[in-house]
């Protein structure tokens, strides 16, 4: 896939995005791996979380789209959950106020009953070029988005999910090979691999496993709405693949992680790079 030079204004769109990105439309066909389950997921208006979303809905589960003010896109994402005969609830908000992270979980369980699986998937990221240009306030935006938002609605959830639920975050290939440009967000990436790793030991006993996805570059309107035209024409043809994956090559890996396939794995960062190895 090669994408010509493009902008958009923060935070994207799909609508927006030349060539449109495949969530899974018109290949993904489920199996019942995740049949009844509740399903929460970030940032599942556009890009990875519509793939993801697209695919719980697919395997059976309910979901819970929590996205910023993408409300066009998160639309898309519902229909697209309805269309396979599953339930879909849309929740709105900014994730850098605790009180809406809460939120996001109290609603689930209103509108489910549960918590089977959460996914952590809404970031924010912008590019600069030095530290000096890193305003104070962006910084801390991203850190509130990235992962302090992680920490409260996993502390909210964990009380409403049974043993065999699932707690999914996504980290980045950035985790483990930071982009200088993408600092700030490159280190909330790291956090997320570390605060994965660590949780995963702490719920051990109560049979909730916690698991990342590094994906590296992705095609998704996070892309040319925070990155230079000419980084986004030429994005993803550094890895070994020399492309940029699309959300629906990524999607299955948070599929497997959900299902009781993956019943004994916990505390594992799975990279979905295009061929980048992570340590």
């Amino acid at each position: 896939m090669n994408q010509p030079a493009q902008q958009q204004t923060p935070p994207g769109t799909e609508a927006q995005l030349t060539p449109q990105a495949d969530h899974g439309e018109s290949s993904y066909v489920g199996s019942g791996k995740l049949k009844d389950m509740a399903a929460v997921i970030t940032g599942a208006d556009s890009g990875i979380g519509r793939a993801v979303a697209l695919t719980y809905a697919r395997e059976g589960a309910d979901v819970l789209i929590a996205y910023l003010n993408e409300h066009e896109d998160a639309e898309e994402t519902r229909r697209l959950v309805e269309e396979a005969g599953r339930k879909a609830v849309l929740m709105p908000g900014e994730l850098a106020d605790p009180a809406h992270c809460r939120a996001i979980v109290d609603r689930a369980v209103q509108e489910f009953g549960r918590i089977d699986v959460l996914v952590n998937n809404a970031a924010f990221q912008m590019s600069r070029d030095s530290l000096e240009e890193i305003p104070d306030e962006e910084w801390d935006y991203t850190f509130q988005v990235n992962i302090t938002a992680m920490f409260h609605i996993c502390k909210a959830a964990v009380k409403h999910m049974r043993p065999g639920s699932s707690i999914i975050n996504t980290t980045s290939i950035n985790s483990d090979k930071p982009k200088p440009t993408l600092l700030a967000y490159a280190t909330t990436k790291g956090a997320i691999a570390n605060f994965t790793a660590g949780l995963a030991q702490l719920l051990a006993d109560k049979g909730i496993r916690v698991n990342s996805v590094a994906p590296g570059p992705i095609w998704t309107p996070l892309i040319p709405s925070t990155m230079p035209p000419e980084e986004v024409a030429s994005f993803g043809q550094q890895v070994p693949m020399k492309r940029a994956g699309q959300p629906a090559e990524v999607a299955p890996v948070y599929v497997m992680l959900a299902s009781s396939q993956a019943s004994y794995i916990s505390g594992a960062r799975i990279a979905v790079t295009g061929g980048t190895p992570i340590l």
